[in-house]
């Protein structure tokens, strides 16, 4: 079965942005992966936000070919969501952070494209690692 991969604004940020120090990176990741891109509303939030005027329409084309797709609802999942930013009140967790960790426990056989470095703290299913490539 091939990984269901998700990403993280950072990721897509880093693949928008021209100036990004995360740029090869996230270019190099792109193309080696056959299916669309999942991530959640929170996420596409961020990154909206995080890339500006210039980057929107890059991201409004990548949304509208179905590279990225939304897979998660907060609402069938509001209170683990909470949970998981509670547990991590001191990191501090943000929305998107926990409705990613949350996707990884629930979407078969996930890999997590990100470059925030805290997702080598947080834990899915409260012990495991979360299975994410970062530069």
């Amino acid at each position: 079965m091939a990984r269901t991969v998700i990403v993280d604004s950072g990721f897509l940020i880093a693949l928008l942005s021209q100036n990004d120090q995360y740029r090869e990176w996230a270019v190099a990741h792109a193309g080696g992966f056959s299916q669309a891109w999942v991530t959640c509303e929170a996420v596409l939030s961020e990154a909206f936000h995080l890339c500006g005027r210039q980057g929107e329409p890059k991201l409004v084309e990548m949304l509208r070919r179905r590279v990225v797709v939304v897979r998660f609802s907060l609402d069938n999942d509001t209170d683990t969501v909470l949970a998981l930013m509670d547990k991590y009140a001191d990191v501090p967790m943000s929305l998107a952070d926990a409705c990613l960790v949350r996707m990884t426990e629930t979407l078969p056989d996930p890999v997590l494209l990100t470059t925030d470095t805290d997702f080598r703290i947080y834990r899915r299913h409260s012990r495991q690692t979360i299975p994410c490539r970062m530069p």
